[in-house]
């Protein structure tokens, strides 16, 4: 990493400050009034001391490891149970763990804070053996009343640590676990404290995928010493158990991470900071990958891709297809509210154009709400084919053969389902405008556009979905089940029909039985069209030669224990 000129600035300005207080001026108006000049400043000196020792590459004071990764948004919250957000899990990951950890490529299990665990034959009992001698980064023991407390703040809305009252709201828990404490559908019973390092979940019915949610990233395990501390201010005060703990952050800019000492696992982590950089064009992410200024860059637009990969000094790694790109539609608000209308822009929109023209072979038109590898991905559900003869008779029957106004909101920043949102959007505008539907593209910034459309503000939206526990309901459920209307189902459907089949496949231990019941629900999904579901992309990042051990997760958060720069 290459020191960047931002920070040469605000090294000066300390020295300035330094030399005004030695003179006796306080120096008050020359201070940076901004904290992310401040923490580049403090960066900045540690890069400075490495290269005044003769050291090169990230080496900081005493020749330490310092990894610059740059992503084209900023984390949402870092209380990962109260974000869905990938950008925020990316972060979350390295701070905090859960009781179970998916295996560095795959979604296949392996123990995380927990070292074993047993099921018992009717699958309502699930029992969980803790590693001993954990100590969270505030130097409180990790136990089994840890992992209790945290639980249960995210399934009791009037929990003391769920800070409803400040607008927590932890949507995963209740997609994963059937809801929360008192509804119908939740289905964790009781959650029994055996010892301090064995705890015991009862469930009042079987989950069929409840250990894949063990190892999600949105229920890493808090210090309940930090809830105290912190309160609601704990979505920016991360204190987990991981192999970096949190420094700073300065919004829309950096995050800063550093190596846990007591980190439980011999020699991890590698690195001794880690710092998640916001850089929002693809573009310019790659200029200063190339200048050495960053070391990991996502979001790399799949045309760069084979330059990257025949570029001295870089590295090309390409994620497994493990999400979808979609067009969404609020059905409750006119005139998205029309079946027809819905059906008419799905045939509209030219989806192979699309993936042709932005992804450079990395990515493949999607029919489902769900990739081609996952359990109960029907193969026969029928395309909908770019037909501008059919768009135009549908949308006739709605009602509109005369065209229509219609909004579309983009987002702002790139991901890895949709490196370009901006021509994604401008290429749905020109299709849509063949058959007489004239699209306005608005435009807000992630965070209030991750807001508004959870609150229904918009017609059409752009967005996608990325699986992080490798189990279809993660897909269906959390995008299209009526619970989950007004959080992570921004289409506002509700079909009691779809609701049913992914209730029955929820609580099924038997895995045919669930896929069979995943295909009839993808059928239906089809012909309501909520949604016209774009590409499943294969997202493709790049690094700097000097990064070693760097295996990229099919969900997009991976760990960075064993991750080292060799220069």
């Amino acid at each position: 990493m290459k020191v960047k000129f931002s920070f040469l600035i605000a090294l000066m300005l300390a020295f300035i400050l330094v030399l005004a207080a030695c003179s006796g001026d306080g120096g008050a108006d020359s201070a940076s009034s901004e904290g992310e000049e401040e923490e580049a400043g403090a960066e900045e000196n540690d890069d400075s001391a490495a290269e005044n020792d003769g050291t090169e590459g990230d080496s900081g004071e005493d020749g330490e490891q310092v990894l610059v990764f740059a992503r084209g948004g900023d984390s949402e919250s870092l209380d990962p149970g109260s974000t869905e957000d990938g950008e925020s899990s990316r972060v979350t990951r390295q701070v905090l763990e859960s009781l179970l950890n998916f295996e560095e490529d795959s979604f296949e299990l392996e123990p995380g804070l927990a070292h074993d665990w047993e099921v018992s034959d009717d699958g309502l009992n699930y029992t969980f053996y803790l590693e001993e001698g954990v100590t969270f980064h505030d130097g409180t023991d990790f136990n089994a009343e840890a992992v209790k407390t945290n639980f249960e703040r995210w399934a009791d809305p009037d929990h003391e640590y769920g800070f409803a009252d400040d607008n927590y709201v932890y949507s995963m828990y209740g997609t994963m676990f059937g809801g929360y404490q008192g509804d119908d559908g939740h289905v964790v019973e009781e959650i029994n404290v055996v010892d301090d390092h064995e705890i015991e979940f009862v469930l009042s019915q079987p989950l069929g995928f409840f250990l894949q949610n063990m190892a999600m990233t949105y229920f890493g395990i808090t210090s309940p010493a930090a809830l105290e501390e912190y309160g609601s201010d704990i979505n920016e005060n991360p204190v987990g158990t991981g192999p970096f703990q949190f420094v700073s952050w300065s919004k829309d800019d950096s995050i800063v991470l550093e190596k846990f000492e007591d980190y439980r696992v011999d020699g991890q982590p590698k690195l001794d900071q880690v710092v998640f950089e916001v850089i929002p064009d693809n573009a310019a992410r790659l200029i200063a990958l190339r200048s050495g200024e960053i070391d990991i860059m996502d979001g790399l637009n799949p045309d760069d891709a084979a330059g990257v990969e025949s570029e001295e000094g870089l590295k090309l790694y390409a994620r497994a297809e493990n999400n979808f790109g979609y067009l969404g539609f609020n059905t409750q608000k006119e005139p998205t509210d029309n079946k027809e209308l819905r059906q008419a822009i799905n045939y509209a929109v030219d989806k192979q154009s699309i993936a042709d023209a932005l992804y450079a072979g990395y990515a493949n038109v999607a029919k489902n709400p769900l990739p081609p590898s996952y359990m109960g991905y029907n193969e026969n559900t029928e395309a909908y084919e770019y037909d501008l003869d059919k768009a135009e008779e549908l949308l006739a029957e709605a009602g509109y053969e005369d065209g229509l106004e219609i909004e579309l909101w983009t987002m702002p920043v790139a991901r890895p389902y949709m490196p370009d949102p901006e021509t994604v959007a401008e290429i749905v505008q020109s299709n849509l405008g063949e058959i007489g539907i004239d699209v306005t593209i608005v435009r807000e910034e992630w965070a209030p556009y991750l807001e508004k459309t959870m609150q229904g503000e918009h017609q059409m939206y752009m967005l996608g979905w990325s699986g992080t526990n490798g189990d279809p309901d993660y897909f269906l459920s959390s995008l299209l089940h009526g619970d989950n209307v007004g959080s992570s189902n921004r289409e506002f459907y509700a079909n009691d029909e779809v609701d049913e089949l992914l209730d029955q496949a929820k609580r099924s231990v038997e895995q045919e039985e669930r896929a069979s019941l995943y295909q009839e629900a993808q059928e239906l999904i089809s012909e309501d069209s909520p949604m016209v579901t774009l590409v499943h992309s294969k997202p493709v990042l790049a690094t700097t030669s000097d990064v070693v051990n760097y295996v990229p997760h099919p969900s997009t958060s991976e760990s960075l224990a064993e991750v080292e720069l060799d220069n």
